[in-house]
């Protein structure tokens, strides 16, 4: 993932912070508990693609 596109994104649902899990290729929002999927190097910013964190994953 590009630090320079990483750092201009922005969660769509809170805009708040996201970072970038390199082993899983997604972009994680803590805030809304949500990972959006990274395919083909292209992040899927849709509410609707992203996965919903487990409870441990909130809390690490």
């Amino acid at each position: 993932m590009d630090k320079k596109l990483l750092a201009i994104l922005a969660c769509p649902v809170c805009k708040g912070e996201l970072k970038y899990d390199r082993e899983k290729q997604e972009l994680v929002c803590k805030n809304d508990g949500m990972a959006f999927p990274i395919r083909d190097g292209i992040p899927v910013m849709l509410e609707k693609e992203a996965r919903t964190l487990t409870t441990d994953e909130r809390l690490s």
